[in-house]
């Protein structure tokens, strides 16, 4: 669905930010894309929408260029920035004016959402707190049925039920003719979602693995001294040692997607050894 084959970019007047950036997604995933702030994330989402064009290299999604923006693609794609304005128009009106952009936009699914978040078809969208703004756009998002929808931090200003709806709404929505990317710093609350954790840091991709290998190569547990030839990365907590361990017998574990991070950011090599 998406390959990025030896790309190049830097903002004018800046060190390279990519440099022979190489990656490939498929359809029927949802990808988590994690790492700190400045490590390219957002700059990556753009290439892959064709809302930035690479100095070099190839952004191919759903076998069109991203940087061409043909129409064909666009239909295609939905991205929830994390930054956004709304126009002064109301909820029904930005409905009739902007689905037809998207063939397999499905009403239904769309007002069920937003009255599941509590918004008014008849509210005016640019006077809603930005909470009510962004669970609008994500309602309209995941209901444009698109091949690649991006999420960039999306329950950033969500309280509590909201982001509990906002999980169950994006679990319900994920099929095989879709892919979901979603970054966040919001870690935890994604971990029941994510099928392929994906880390940038510096401009390069420094772990890329899907959960259910995380689970079977990595034990996350409280740690015990007896086990330290074991241990791949720790931390303290209030006093109590955690630890990343091989996970030497393949079964299922459940993931820290915090501590994996934090783990990866450390020591990418020594965790990446692991698969």
């Amino acid at each position: 669905m998406i390959e990025i084959k030896n790309l190049k970019f830097a903002y004018k007047k800046k060190a390279k930010l990519f440099d022979d950036l190489n990656l490939e997604l498929s359809l029927g995933n949802i990808y988590g894309l994690l790492g700190k702030n400045g490590a390219g994330k957002t700059t990556l989402l753009k290439l892959i929408t064709g809302l930035l064009f690479p100095q070099s290299g190839e952004c191919i999604v759903l076998g069109e260029h991203a940087s061409k923006r043909d129409a064909k693609l666009l239909r295609e794609i939905f991205i929830v920035p994390e930054e956004f304005d709304l126009p002064d128009i109301t909820v029904n009106s930005y409905l009739n004016l902007t689905a037809p952009f998207y063939p397999r936009f499905n009403k239904t699914q769309f007002y069920e959402y937003i009255n599941d978040f509590e918004i008014s078809e008849n509210n005016n969208i640019k006077n809603l707190s930005f909470g009510q703004k962004k669970k609008f756009l994500l309602s309209f998002g995941i209901s444009a049925n698109t091949k690649l929808l991006i999420l960039d931090e999306p329950s950033n200003a969500l309280d509590i039920p909201s982001k509990s709806q906002f999980r169950k709404i994006i679990a319900s929505s994920i099929n095989d003719e879709r892919s979901i990317i979603i970054s966040s710093h919001q870690i935890r609350d994604l971990s029941s979602l994510l099928d392929n954790i994906i880390i940038v840091d510096n401009g390069k991709i420094i772990f890329n693995h899907n959960i259910e290998d995380i689970s079977k190569k990595l034990v996350f547990k409280k740690a015990k001294d007896t086990e330290i030839d074991n241990e791949l990365y720790s931390e303290e907590i209030i006093g109590v040692k955690y630890a990343i361990l091989k996970n030497k017998n393949n079964s299922e574990t459940n993931i820290d997607l915090e501590m994996l991070f934090n783990a990866v950011i450390n020591n990418s090599e020594k965790i990446n050894n692991e698969f």
